[in-house]
């Protein structure tokens, strides 16, 4: 049903600023600019995946919306949008499995050209998801991809991995297992961490699942917490970041074996972000 990961969805209260810190932190231009019922976002596509910040700019109700969102929790992950081949197949697997999903038709207008662009997508009933926005975004076989945002010297690549925190682990690892149908490759906890870890394989890329076993077991709602972006070339990246003035960490060992990391601190919108690549 799900073939992968479609975007990620960010609200950010100034988007000029949230634009600016991504560029800088992507290696990327956006390749889209546009407005939807109050609201602006720029989108940022990165091979199959994209990240589409968006902040509240005008009346409307997508506006009125993440302006909602922005008072209740503040800026950060709004939603994880899975990609789909065929919309109606996966609604109606979904609902046999007891999680409704919402259909809508999606429009975004250039102030500056008219130009729009159109996709469909479907919201899963949140009550289903224990609270995370998850949808899905129909890319059917034929469809013409997206262009990939223009990229500079030692850029990001893509995702790779978005970390979901859940209070319930067996309660998240039914959602994304069993009834999203997510490959679950690895559950691991390791008394260092505090953390039980679960890793579900979604194309080519994995939703992370943690839970702090130090705060035992609850029946609250899962949050969208972190993003960790890949490159091909970690000291490079680094390199580049830290002469752009970023606050950006040591490099470290990955705790994937083979792997090096560093941490973003000052990322748009407050996000947990770690930068991934092979080491050296």
């Amino acid at each position: 049903m799900i073939n992968g990961l479609d975007h990620i969805a960010l609200v950010v209260s100034d988007l000029d600023a949230a634009e600016a810190g991504y560029r800088r932190l992507l290696g990327r231009t956006p390749n889209w600019r546009g407005t939807m019922h109050g609201a602006s976002h720029v989108w940022f596509q990165l091979g199959t995946m994209a990240l589409d910040v968006s902040a509240p700019t005008g009346e409307g109700p997508v506006g009125d919306t993440i302006r909602g969102r922005l008072d209740e929790a503040g800026e950060g992950i709004w939603g994880i949008g899975f990609s789909v081949s065929d919309l109606g197949k996966a609604q109606h697997r979904l609902e046999r499995v007891g999680i409704p999903a919402y259909a809508r038709d999606e429009v975004s207008t250039n102030p500056e050209t008219g130009a729009t662009r159109e996709w469909v997508t479907a919201g899963l009933r949140s009550k289903s998801t224990h609270g995370a926005s998850l949808f899905l975004v129909e890319n059917r076989p034929d469809a013409i991809p997206w262009p990939e945002a223009e990229a500079v010297e030692a850029t990001i690549t893509g995702l790779d991995h978005v970390v979901v925190n859940t209070p319930e682990p067996e309660r998240a690892a039914a959602l994304y297992g069993a009834r999203l149908g997510l490959d679950m490759k690895l559950d691991r906890s390791n008394p260092d961490w505090g953390t039980r870890l679960m890793f579900f394989r979604c194309g080519d890329l994995v939703v992370e699942v943690a839970h702090d076993r130090n705060a035992g077991v609850s029946d609250g709602p899962d949050s969208l917490w972190g993003l960790s972006w890949r490159v091909a070339d970690l000291a490079a990246a680094h390199a580049r970041l830290t002469a752009a003035g970023a606050a950006v960490s040591e490099v470290r060992t990955g705790r994937k074996p083979g792997t090096a990391v560093f941490t973003v601190k000052d990322a748009p919108g407050g996000v947990p972000t770690l930068v991934i690549g092979p080491q050296a």
